[in-house]
Protein backbone atom coordinates (compact mmCIF):
# COMPACT_ATOMS: atom_id res chain seq x y z
CA UNK A 1 0.00 0.00 0.00
CA UNK A 2 1.37 3.80 -1.09
CA UNK A 3 1.80 5.74 2.00
CA UNK A 4 0.00 8.63 2.10
CA UNK A 5 1.56 12.08 1.20
CA UNK A 6 2.57 14.52 3.77
CA UNK A 7 0.85 17.86 3.43
CA UNK A 8 3.93 20.16 1.73
CA UNK A 9 4.54 22.53 4.63
CA UNK A 10 7.09 20.99 6.69
CA UNK A 11 7.60 23.74 8.48
CA UNK A 12 5.82 25.34 11.34
CA UNK A 13 6.27 29.00 12.23
CA UNK A 14 3.94 30.39 14.84
CA UNK A 15 4.02 32.88 17.81
CA UNK A 16 2.09 31.63 20.81
CA UNK A 17 0.50 34.14 23.26
CA UNK A 18 -1.45 33.65 27.00
CA UNK A 19 -4.57 36.04 27.36
CA UNK A 20 -4.34 36.94 31.02
CA UNK A 21 -8.11 37.43 31.65
CA UNK A 22 -11.18 37.06 34.16
CA UNK A 23 -13.24 36.40 31.54
CA UNK A 24 -12.20 33.79 28.64
CA UNK A 25 -15.62 33.15 27.18
CA UNK A 26 -15.50 37.19 26.43
CA UNK A 27 -12.24 37.08 24.23
CA UNK A 28 -14.47 35.55 20.66
CA UNK A 29 -16.20 38.62 20.67
CA UNK A 30 -13.19 41.36 22.48
CA UNK A 31 -10.77 39.80 19.63
CA UNK A 32 -13.62 40.49 16.92
CA UNK A 33 -14.36 43.92 17.98
CA UNK A 34 -10.30 44.69 17.33
CA UNK A 35 -10.00 46.88 14.35
CA UNK A 36 -7.38 44.38 12.75
CA UNK A 37 -10.16 41.43 12.80
CA UNK A 38 -13.70 43.56 12.71
CA UNK A 39 -13.90 42.84 9.19
CA UNK A 40 -12.75 39.14 9.21
CA UNK A 41 -15.02 36.57 9.09
CA UNK A 42 -14.03 33.61 11.98
CA UNK A 43 -14.15 30.15 11.49
CA UNK A 44 -15.23 28.12 14.53
CA UNK A 45 -14.47 24.29 14.73
CA UNK A 46 -14.18 22.22 17.69
CA UNK A 47 -10.63 19.91 18.08
CA UNK A 48 -10.34 16.74 20.37
CA UNK A 49 -6.26 15.99 19.98
CA UNK A 50 -4.98 12.57 21.29
CA UNK A 51 -0.95 12.84 22.26
CA UNK A 52 0.52 9.76 22.53
CA UNK A 53 4.31 8.47 23.71
CA UNK A 54 5.88 5.67 25.16
CA UNK A 55 5.75 4.38 28.60
CA UNK A 56 9.29 5.79 29.41
CA UNK A 57 8.31 9.30 27.11
CA UNK A 58 10.64 8.80 24.28
CA UNK A 59 8.92 11.27 22.56
CA UNK A 60 8.84 14.08 24.55
CA UNK A 61 12.74 13.49 26.14
CA UNK A 62 13.22 14.03 22.32
CA UNK A 63 11.01 16.80 21.75
CA UNK A 64 8.90 15.21 19.30
CA UNK A 65 5.17 15.08 19.74
CA UNK A 66 2.82 12.46 17.63
CA UNK A 67 -0.75 13.05 17.75
CA UNK A 68 -4.16 12.38 16.58
CA UNK A 69 -6.63 15.30 15.72
CA UNK A 70 -10.32 15.00 15.17
CA UNK A 71 -11.97 17.77 13.53
CA UNK A 72 -15.73 18.34 14.10
CA UNK A 73 -18.35 16.09 15.62
CA UNK A 74 -17.37 13.10 17.03
CA UNK A 75 -20.87 11.68 15.04
CA UNK A 76 -19.18 12.97 11.68
CA UNK A 77 -15.54 13.68 12.61
CA UNK A 78 -12.07 13.71 10.54
CA UNK A 79 -9.00 12.43 11.46
CA UNK A 80 -5.28 14.01 10.97
CA UNK A 81 -2.33 12.41 11.76
CA UNK A 82 0.55 14.98 13.06
CA UNK A 83 3.84 14.66 13.74
CA UNK A 84 6.33 17.40 15.24
CA UNK A 85 9.63 17.78 15.93
CA UNK A 86 11.99 20.19 16.92
CA UNK A 87 11.72 23.60 17.98
CA UNK A 88 12.81 25.39 21.05
CA UNK A 89 10.91 26.03 24.81
CA UNK A 90 12.66 28.97 25.79
CA UNK A 91 10.38 31.58 23.16
CA UNK A 92 7.06 32.04 22.22
CA UNK A 93 8.08 32.46 18.90
CA UNK A 94 8.28 28.69 17.53
CA UNK A 95 9.54 27.21 14.67
CA UNK A 96 9.03 23.23 14.09
CA UNK A 97 9.05 20.63 11.56
CA UNK A 98 5.38 19.55 11.31
CA UNK A 99 4.12 16.63 8.81
CA UNK A 100 0.52 16.16 9.00
CA UNK A 101 -1.60 13.47 6.88
CA UNK A 102 -5.75 12.94 6.85
CA UNK A 103 -6.24 9.32 8.11
CA UNK A 104 -9.70 6.94 6.82
CA UNK A 105 -9.96 6.32 10.90
CA UNK A 106 -8.85 6.92 14.66
CA UNK A 107 -5.88 4.92 14.67
CA UNK A 108 -2.06 5.69 14.19
CA UNK A 109 -0.73 5.43 10.98
CA UNK A 110 2.88 3.93 10.91
CA UNK A 111 2.93 4.01 6.91
CA UNK A 112 1.86 7.52 7.43
CA UNK A 113 5.41 7.86 9.02
CA UNK A 114 7.44 6.81 6.19
CA UNK A 115 7.84 9.89 4.48
CA UNK A 116 9.10 11.99 7.62
CA UNK A 117 12.08 12.03 9.67
CA UNK A 118 10.65 9.41 12.40
CA UNK A 119 11.96 6.23 10.76
CA UNK A 120 15.25 7.82 11.71
CA UNK A 121 14.02 8.23 15.10
CA UNK A 122 12.41 4.82 15.63
CA UNK A 123 14.33 2.77 12.60
CA UNK A 124 13.14 -0.79 13.81
CA UNK A 125 9.40 0.26 14.73
CA UNK A 126 10.08 -0.61 18.58
CA UNK A 127 8.89 3.27 19.56
CA UNK A 128 5.94 2.90 17.33
CA UNK A 129 5.02 -0.64 18.98
CA UNK A 130 5.12 0.94 22.45
CA UNK A 131 2.99 3.90 21.42
CA UNK A 132 0.26 4.35 23.96
CA UNK A 133 -2.81 7.74 24.32
CA UNK A 134 -0.54 10.28 27.27
CA UNK A 135 -3.01 13.13 27.21
CA UNK A 136 -5.83 15.03 25.73
CA UNK A 137 -6.56 18.28 24.68
CA UNK A 138 -10.30 19.43 23.88
CA UNK A 139 -11.07 22.73 22.65
CA UNK A 140 -13.07 25.08 20.27
CA UNK A 141 -10.61 26.95 17.86
CA UNK A 142 -11.80 30.32 16.19
CA UNK A 143 -10.02 31.27 13.48
CA UNK A 144 -9.25 34.42 11.51
CA UNK A 145 -7.21 34.57 8.44
CA UNK A 146 -5.06 38.10 8.04
CA UNK A 147 -3.43 38.65 4.98
CA UNK A 148 -0.64 41.97 5.01
CA UNK A 149 0.81 43.82 2.38
CA UNK A 150 3.67 41.59 0.84
CA UNK A 151 1.95 38.91 0.64
CA UNK A 152 1.95 37.35 4.41
CA UNK A 153 -0.90 35.58 5.80
CA UNK A 154 -1.13 34.58 9.36
CA UNK A 155 -3.88 32.43 10.57
CA UNK A 156 -5.06 33.77 14.22
CA UNK A 157 -6.55 31.26 16.15
CA UNK A 158 -8.19 31.31 19.47
CA UNK A 159 -8.50 28.50 21.52
CA UNK A 160 -10.46 27.82 24.69
CA UNK A 161 -11.05 24.49 26.22
CA UNK A 162 -9.04 21.73 28.52
CA UNK A 163 -5.98 19.56 28.70
CA UNK A 164 -6.45 16.24 30.39
CA UNK A 165 -3.70 14.15 31.04
CA UNK A 166 -4.19 11.42 33.79
CA UNK A 167 -6.64 12.52 36.14
CA UNK A 168 -5.71 15.58 36.06
CA UNK A 169 -7.32 18.56 33.89
CA UNK A 170 -5.96 21.83 33.09
CA UNK A 171 -8.05 24.89 31.46
CA UNK A 172 -6.97 25.38 28.24
CA UNK A 173 -7.01 30.10 26.90
CA UNK A 174 -4.29 31.09 24.41
CA UNK A 175 -3.87 32.55 20.92
CA UNK A 176 -2.15 31.28 18.14
CA UNK A 177 -0.75 33.13 14.97
CA UNK A 178 0.62 30.49 12.79
CA UNK A 179 2.38 31.75 9.26
CA UNK A 180 0.55 30.61 6.23
CA UNK A 181 2.97 32.53 4.05
CA UNK A 182 6.03 35.40 4.34
CA UNK A 183 8.26 36.22 7.02
CA UNK A 184 7.88 35.66 10.48
CA UNK A 185 8.45 39.63 11.17
CA UNK A 186 4.30 39.49 9.58
CA UNK A 187 3.42 37.42 13.03
CA UNK A 188 4.58 40.18 15.44
CA UNK A 189 3.30 42.75 13.73
CA UNK A 190 -0.27 41.13 13.88
CA UNK A 191 0.05 40.35 17.26
CA UNK A 192 1.54 44.15 18.18
CA UNK A 193 -2.26 44.96 16.64
CA UNK A 194 -4.36 42.78 18.74
CA UNK A 195 -2.27 43.84 21.51
CA UNK A 196 -2.91 47.22 21.71
CA UNK A 197 -6.67 46.22 22.50
CA UNK A 198 -6.54 42.98 24.41
CA UNK A 199 -4.04 42.10 27.23
CA UNK A 200 -1.15 38.96 25.92
CA UNK A 201 1.84 37.26 27.16
CA UNK A 202 4.60 35.41 25.74
CA UNK A 203 3.66 31.76 25.82
CA UNK A 204 6.72 30.29 25.41
CA UNK A 205 5.35 26.10 25.84
CA UNK A 206 3.06 24.11 23.65
CA UNK A 207 0.10 22.68 24.25
CA UNK A 208 1.71 19.26 24.46
CA UNK A 209 4.51 20.65 27.25
CA UNK A 210 1.79 21.68 29.52
CA UNK A 211 0.09 18.06 28.75
CA UNK A 212 3.42 16.52 30.43
CA UNK A 213 3.71 19.18 32.87
CA UNK A 214 0.25 18.37 33.93
CA UNK A 215 1.19 14.64 33.78
CA UNK A 216 4.01 15.17 36.00
CA UNK A 217 2.64 17.22 38.38
CA UNK A 218 4.85 20.70 37.75
CA UNK A 219 2.09 22.31 35.36
CA UNK A 220 2.61 25.12 38.34
CA UNK A 221 6.12 24.77 39.31
CA UNK A 222 8.09 27.68 38.88
CA UNK A 223 10.69 28.39 36.24
CA UNK A 224 14.26 29.09 37.43
CA UNK A 225 17.13 29.83 36.07
CA UNK A 226 18.81 26.82 33.36
CA UNK A 227 22.38 26.31 32.52
CA UNK A 228 23.35 28.36 29.64
CA UNK A 229 24.31 27.01 26.12
CA UNK A 230 27.56 29.07 25.03
CA UNK A 231 30.58 27.85 22.96
CA UNK A 232 33.85 29.94 22.06
CA UNK A 233 32.60 29.96 18.85
CA UNK A 234 29.64 31.37 18.68
CA UNK A 235 29.44 35.48 17.54
CA UNK A 236 28.19 37.88 20.44
CA UNK A 237 24.83 38.57 19.32
CA UNK A 238 24.01 35.01 19.21
CA UNK A 239 25.51 34.57 22.70
CA UNK A 240 23.72 37.62 23.58
CA UNK A 241 20.30 36.22 22.09
CA UNK A 242 20.78 32.74 24.12
CA UNK A 243 21.73 34.05 27.05
CA UNK A 244 18.84 36.63 27.17
CA UNK A 245 16.49 34.20 26.26
CA UNK A 246 16.34 32.02 28.53
CA UNK A 247 16.57 34.72 31.29
CA UNK A 248 12.98 36.24 29.70
CA UNK A 249 11.56 32.91 29.43
CA UNK A 250 12.30 32.51 33.18
CA UNK A 251 10.54 36.44 33.76
CA UNK A 252 7.64 35.63 31.22
CA UNK A 253 6.48 32.05 32.21
CA UNK A 254 6.50 32.50 35.81
CA UNK A 255 4.22 35.84 34.97
CA UNK A 256 1.77 34.21 33.50
CA UNK A 257 1.82 31.58 36.59
CA UNK A 258 1.56 35.11 38.83
CA UNK A 259 -2.59 34.50 37.50
CA UNK A 260 -2.87 31.06 38.66
CA UNK A 261 -1.08 30.99 41.96
CA UNK A 262 -0.08 33.22 45.32
CA UNK A 263 3.46 30.80 45.58
CA UNK A 264 5.63 33.26 47.00
CA UNK A 265 8.44 31.07 44.91
CA UNK A 266 6.96 32.24 41.69
CA UNK A 267 6.42 35.65 42.39
CA UNK A 268 10.46 35.54 43.69
CA UNK A 269 11.55 33.48 40.37
CA UNK A 270 9.10 36.27 37.67
CA UNK A 271 11.85 38.59 39.97
CA UNK A 272 15.05 36.67 39.74
CA UNK A 273 14.30 35.87 36.15
CA UNK A 274 13.75 40.15 35.51
CA UNK A 275 17.02 41.15 37.28
CA UNK A 276 19.00 38.62 35.57
CA UNK A 277 17.61 39.29 32.26
CA UNK A 278 18.25 43.23 32.54
CA UNK A 279 21.45 42.41 34.48
CA UNK A 280 22.54 40.51 31.00
CA UNK A 281 21.37 43.32 28.89
CA UNK A 282 23.82 45.49 30.47
CA UNK A 283 26.66 42.78 30.11
CA UNK A 284 26.00 42.39 26.67
CA UNK A 285 25.15 46.34 25.72
CA UNK A 286 28.79 46.93 24.18
CA UNK A 287 28.02 44.25 21.81
CA UNK A 288 24.42 45.17 21.11
CA UNK A 289 22.54 48.08 18.98
CA UNK A 290 21.73 49.72 21.80
CA UNK A 291 19.17 52.39 20.05
CA UNK A 292 16.90 49.13 18.87
CA UNK A 293 16.63 48.49 22.76
CA UNK A 294 12.96 48.36 23.07
CA UNK A 295 11.66 50.86 25.62
CA UNK A 296 10.51 48.88 28.67
CA UNK A 297 9.00 51.67 31.00
CA UNK A 298 4.99 50.30 30.77
CA UNK A 299 6.55 47.22 32.24
CA UNK A 300 7.57 49.68 35.72
CA UNK A 301 4.14 49.33 37.32
CA UNK A 302 4.02 45.51 37.39
CA UNK A 303 7.63 45.20 38.26
CA UNK A 304 7.27 47.88 40.98
CA UNK A 305 3.84 45.44 42.35
CA UNK A 306 6.31 42.53 42.14
CA UNK A 307 9.09 44.70 44.35
CA UNK A 308 6.72 45.54 47.37
CA UNK A 309 5.32 42.28 46.98
CA UNK A 310 8.38 40.32 46.80
CA UNK A 311 9.08 42.22 49.95
CA UNK A 312 6.35 42.08 52.07
CA UNK A 313 6.89 37.84 51.75
CA UNK A 314 10.67 38.20 52.50
CA UNK A 315 9.71 40.14 55.84
CA UNK A 316 6.78 37.64 56.20
CA UNK A 317 8.36 34.17 55.85
CA UNK A 318 12.13 35.02 56.39
CA UNK A 319 12.92 38.46 58.32
CA UNK A 320 10.28 38.85 60.87
CA UNK A 321 10.05 34.92 62.18
CA UNK A 322 13.67 35.12 63.95
CA UNK A 323 13.09 38.12 66.06
CA UNK A 324 8.95 37.17 67.24
CA UNK A 325 10.11 35.41 70.40
CA UNK A 326 12.64 38.59 70.70
CA UNK A 327 9.62 40.52 70.84
CA UNK A 328 6.97 38.81 72.47
CA UNK A 329 9.36 37.24 75.80
CA UNK A 330 6.16 35.43 76.78
CA UNK A 331 3.84 38.58 77.41
CA UNK A 332 0.19 38.39 75.92
CA UNK A 333 0.16 41.92 74.71
CA UNK A 334 2.69 41.90 72.48
CA UNK A 335 1.32 38.66 71.27
CA UNK A 336 -1.57 40.03 69.87
CA UNK A 337 0.35 43.35 68.40
CA UNK A 338 2.75 41.62 66.64
CA UNK A 339 0.04 39.00 64.88
CA UNK A 340 -1.78 42.51 64.17
CA UNK A 341 1.75 43.52 62.36
CA UNK A 342 1.62 40.04 60.36
CA UNK A 343 -2.14 40.62 59.35
CA UNK A 344 -1.54 43.97 58.16
CA UNK A 345 1.68 42.66 56.21
CA UNK A 346 -1.22 39.82 54.92
CA UNK A 347 -3.62 42.16 54.18
CA UNK A 348 -1.28 44.41 52.04
CA UNK A 349 0.39 41.79 50.13
CA UNK A 350 -3.33 40.51 48.94
CA UNK A 351 -4.04 43.96 47.81
CA UNK A 352 -0.62 43.77 45.90
CA UNK A 353 -1.65 40.41 44.37
CA UNK A 354 -4.60 41.99 43.08
CA UNK A 355 -2.84 44.93 41.63
CA UNK A 356 -0.37 42.33 39.32
CA UNK A 357 -3.33 41.03 38.42
CA UNK A 358 -4.79 44.17 37.17
CA UNK A 359 -1.59 45.02 35.75
CA UNK A 360 -0.99 41.68 33.80
CA UNK A 361 -4.23 42.67 32.21
CA UNK A 362 -2.99 46.04 31.07
CA UNK A 363 -2.85 46.16 26.94
CA UNK A 364 0.36 47.64 26.83
CA UNK A 365 2.26 45.01 29.57
CA UNK A 366 2.07 42.53 26.76
CA UNK A 367 2.77 44.99 23.85
CA UNK A 368 6.00 45.39 26.13
CA UNK A 369 6.91 41.76 25.92
CA UNK A 370 6.26 41.15 22.48
CA UNK A 371 8.39 43.68 21.53
CA UNK A 372 11.43 42.31 23.21
CA UNK A 373 10.49 38.94 22.15
CA UNK A 374 10.86 40.30 18.94
CA UNK A 375 14.11 42.03 19.82
CA UNK A 376 15.13 38.97 21.34
CA UNK A 377 14.55 36.93 17.61
CA UNK A 378 16.02 39.73 15.39
CA UNK A 379 19.79 40.01 17.32
CA UNK A 380 21.25 37.81 15.67
CA UNK A 381 20.93 39.93 12.79
CA UNK A 382 21.24 43.48 14.07
CA UNK A 383 24.29 45.82 12.82
CA UNK A 384 26.90 45.29 15.89
CA UNK A 385 28.27 49.18 16.45
CA UNK A 386 31.13 50.34 14.45
CA UNK A 387 33.12 50.83 17.31
CA UNK A 388 32.91 47.31 18.35
CA UNK A 389 33.48 45.89 15.38
CA UNK A 390 37.21 45.90 15.35
CA UNK A 391 37.48 44.81 18.88
CA UNK A 392 34.89 41.82 18.59
CA UNK A 393 36.98 40.92 15.51
CA UNK A 394 40.02 40.48 17.18
CA UNK A 395 38.11 38.33 20.54
CA UNK A 396 36.99 34.97 21.04
CA UNK A 397 33.76 34.79 22.99
CA UNK A 398 35.97 33.20 25.54
CA UNK A 399 38.03 36.75 25.63
CA UNK A 400 35.37 38.67 25.79
CA UNK A 401 33.83 36.87 28.56
CA UNK A 402 36.63 36.68 30.70
CA UNK A 403 37.49 40.38 30.77
CA UNK A 404 33.45 41.75 31.51
CA UNK A 405 33.83 39.06 34.38
CA UNK A 406 37.38 40.68 35.59
CA UNK A 407 36.21 43.87 35.06
CA UNK A 408 32.83 43.30 37.31
CA UNK A 409 35.09 41.83 39.92
CA UNK A 410 37.27 44.80 40.12
CA UNK A 411 34.55 47.20 40.33
CA UNK A 412 33.07 44.77 43.34
CA UNK A 413 36.54 45.07 45.02
CA UNK A 414 36.66 49.03 44.94
CA UNK A 415 33.19 49.32 46.39
CA UNK A 416 33.79 46.83 49.56
CA UNK A 417 37.18 49.04 49.93
CA UNK A 418 34.67 52.11 50.55
CA UNK A 419 31.92 50.13 52.15
CA UNK A 420 31.83 52.49 55.06
CA UNK A 421 29.97 54.75 52.58
CA UNK A 422 26.17 53.53 52.46
CA UNK A 423 26.05 54.63 48.90
CA UNK A 424 29.34 52.01 48.28
CA UNK A 425 27.68 49.22 49.96
CA UNK A 426 24.61 49.43 47.75
CA UNK A 427 26.65 49.88 44.84
CA UNK A 428 28.07 46.69 46.07
CA UNK A 429 25.45 44.61 46.98
CA UNK A 430 24.62 45.58 42.74
CA UNK A 431 28.05 44.75 41.98
CA UNK A 432 27.97 41.23 43.92
CA UNK A 433 24.95 40.83 41.75
CA UNK A 434 25.85 41.44 38.43
CA UNK A 435 28.95 39.76 38.61
CA UNK A 436 26.60 36.41 40.49
CA UNK A 437 24.75 36.64 37.17
CA UNK A 438 27.82 36.85 34.32
CA UNK A 439 29.10 34.19 35.87
CA UNK A 440 26.04 31.67 35.66
CA UNK A 441 25.38 33.18 32.41
CA UNK A 442 28.68 32.96 30.87
CA UNK A 443 30.06 29.89 33.08
CA UNK A 444 31.22 27.63 30.17
CA UNK A 445 33.79 30.27 28.91
CA UNK A 446 35.25 30.87 32.02
CA UNK A 447 38.15 30.00 34.01
CA UNK A 448 36.89 27.20 36.47
CA UNK A 449 39.44 28.02 39.51
CA UNK A 450 38.24 31.68 38.73
CA UNK A 451 34.67 31.30 39.24
CA UNK A 452 34.85 28.76 42.22
CA UNK A 453 36.21 31.34 43.99
CA UNK A 454 34.75 34.53 42.32
CA UNK A 455 31.11 33.31 42.74
CA UNK A 456 30.79 31.47 46.44
CA UNK A 457 32.29 35.33 47.11
CA UNK A 458 29.47 37.08 45.35
CA UNK A 459 26.69 34.89 46.73
CA UNK A 460 28.24 35.37 50.10
CA UNK A 461 28.22 39.62 49.54
CA UNK A 462 24.90 39.95 48.21
CA UNK A 463 23.21 37.32 51.23
CA UNK A 464 24.85 39.76 53.90
CA UNK A 465 24.56 42.89 52.70
CA UNK A 466 21.06 41.66 51.08
CA UNK A 467 19.93 40.20 55.00
CA UNK A 468 20.91 43.97 56.77
CA UNK A 469 18.46 45.50 53.41
CA UNK A 470 15.97 42.81 54.69
CA UNK A 471 15.77 43.62 58.20
CA UNK A 472 15.58 47.54 57.48
CA UNK A 473 12.89 47.14 54.62
CA UNK A 474 10.66 44.93 57.06
CA UNK A 475 11.44 48.25 59.50
CA UNK A 476 10.16 50.43 56.99
CA UNK A 477 7.18 48.20 55.61
CA UNK A 478 5.92 47.97 59.46
CA UNK A 479 6.34 51.52 59.92
CA UNK A 480 4.52 52.30 56.50
CA UNK A 481 1.85 49.72 57.96
CA UNK A 482 1.18 52.02 61.39
CA UNK A 483 1.62 49.39 63.77
CA UNK A 484 2.46 49.38 67.43
CA UNK A 485 4.96 52.50 67.68
CA UNK A 486 6.53 50.05 70.34
CA UNK A 487 7.00 47.41 67.86
CA UNK A 488 8.15 49.38 65.47
CA UNK A 489 10.82 51.32 68.08
CA UNK A 490 11.63 47.51 68.48
CA UNK A 491 12.41 46.66 64.74
CA UNK A 492 14.56 49.91 64.14
CA UNK A 493 16.58 48.94 67.34
CA UNK A 494 17.36 45.66 65.70
CA UNK A 495 18.31 47.69 62.51
CA UNK A 496 20.51 49.88 64.29
CA UNK A 497 22.28 46.89 65.85
CA UNK A 498 23.13 44.53 62.80
CA UNK A 499 27.10 44.58 62.48
CA UNK A 500 28.37 45.45 58.39
CA UNK A 501 29.14 43.06 55.90
CA UNK A 502 31.90 40.37 56.40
Amino acid sequence: MKSPAPVPRPEEIELKLALPTADPQGLVQRLARTPLLARRKPTQQPLHNIYYDTPGQDLYEERVALRLRRVGSSTDPQWRQTLKMGGRSDSALSHRGEWEVPLAGAGLSREALEATPWPEFDPDGSRFDALAPCLVTAFERTSWSVRRRGGSVVEVSLDIGQIVAGDQCAPLCELELELMAGKPAALFEVAQQIARSVAVLPLNVSKAERGYALLQERLMQPLRARPPALTEGMPLPLAAQSVLREMFCQFTSNLKLLGQTDDPEVLHQARVGWRRFRSAVRLFKPGLAAEQLPDWQPLAPLLDFIGELRDIDVARTETLPSLAEAYRAGNAQRAEKWQAMLQALSDAAGLLGKSIAHALEVPAVGATLLAITQWLEDLPRQKVPTNHKADASRKSLRRWARQRTRRLHRNLQRALADSAQPESLHRARLLAKRLRYAIEALWPLLPRRQTKRWLPQAIQIQADIGGARDLQQASVLAARLEIDTGLAEFLRGVVAGQPGPR
